[in-house]
């Protein structure tokens, strides 16, 4: 089996650990993403089953003609549930788009849920692939679980109460994103120099990627150089983002990375990170103890609503203001 390029820690030290494996567990997940914004997981528990029949799913949705993927495309929403189409997405900063089309699946919220009025429904395509429903809400769901136990570790870390981070995301904007990115050769033009996913940073808290089916992940180093992370099966790849990073003030970063796809490679990649949002009108401030005079605050304060909708327009998803977290 390939190594794993970044820290790799066990997650059923935490679960299942006595307290001493359990204070392990904080310290080096926390210091591995104050050092690397990455860290790869293990023994995780996510719901295998769940995983690959989204998998076997995602395939078949993405074979669906342009014309019938496209009906589930919402611009005025943003572009957050259902269809984006290739061309679309762009990193910060570049005028060339990425290399890659996808479908993004939030939270089913019961009608009497508070968020349920803030948070949009899901767009399903249950009249020419009723088998993603039940996949992608069961792996959601199992996803969730896995992002909750990590948030109450990372809590720890930050010697916040434990249920401060569960507390931001409990009907938070939480999504799915089930990505196809084809092999080069066969893309359609998006512009000179596109590539699978341009270098970026994730908006969200905190996201989860299980194994992807081809490589093509790297991260930027502190040292200016990148970095391969190898998809190995077992293992959920865990990165802090920029909403995290204005928590911790920047003592916890939000990594650059980006997907390159491998000189020649004829196969297509199927990748489902599970960005984890908080709720629409979380503020965006430093936690107790990350402001002082050897580390002034950094950025003012703002709603992770606000800050979605700002970044969702830099991106070239969202133009018209009215995409909501």
């Amino acid at each position: 089996m390939a190594e794993q390029t970044i820290p790799v820690v066990d997650l059923a030290r935490f679960l299942d650990g006595d307290a001493a494996d359990q204070r392990a567990f904080v310290a080096a997940l926390g210091e591995a993403l104050t050092e690397w914004g990455f860290v790869a997981v293990e023994r995780h528990g996510l719901d295998l089953a769940a995983l690959a029949s989204t998998f076997a799913a995602i395939k078949s949705l993405f074979d669906l003609p342009d014309e019938v993927k496209r009906r589930f495309e919402d611009p005025a929403g943003g572009r957050q549930r259902g269809y984006t189409s290739f061309g679309r997405e762009r990193a910060k900063g570049r005028d060339v788009a990425d290399i890659k089309e996808f479908w993004h699946v939030g939270p089913e919220l019961a009608a009497d849920h508070p968020m349920a009025g803030r948070i949009q429904p899901n767009l399903w395509p249950d009249d020419v692939l009723p088998a993603l429903r039940p996949a992608a809400t069961r792996l959601w769901a199992s996803m969730h679980g896995v992002a909750a136990v990590l948030l109450r570790a990372l809590a720890r870390f930050l010697d916040a109460e434990e249920g401060a981070l569960l507390r931001m995301v409990d009907g938070g904007n939480t999504i799915l994103r089930m990505i196809h990115y084809p092999p080069p050769h066969e893309a359609e033009p998006v512009g000179e120099g596109a590539v699978w996913a341009a270098a970026h940073e994730d908006i969200n808290l905190m996201t989860l990627l299980p194994e992807a089916t081809e490589p093509g992940l790297e991260l930027l180093r502190r040292d200016g150089t990148w970095l391969p992370v190898t998809p190995i099966p077992g293992q959920l790849i865990a990165d802090t983002g920029d909403m995290f990073q204005r928590l911790t003030n920047g003592a916890i970063p939000a990594t650059t990375h980006r997907v390159l796809a491998p000189p020649g490679i004829r196969s297509h990649r199927y990748s489902m990170p599970f960005f984890v949002h908080p709720v629409p009108d979380q503020v965006l401030a430093p936690l107790p103890g990350f402001v002082s005079d050897a580390r002034p605050r950094r950025w003012a304060d703002i709603t992770a609503e606000a800050y979605l909708g700002e970044r969702l327009r830099d991106n070239g998803v969202a133009h018209d203001g009215r995409a909501k977290a």
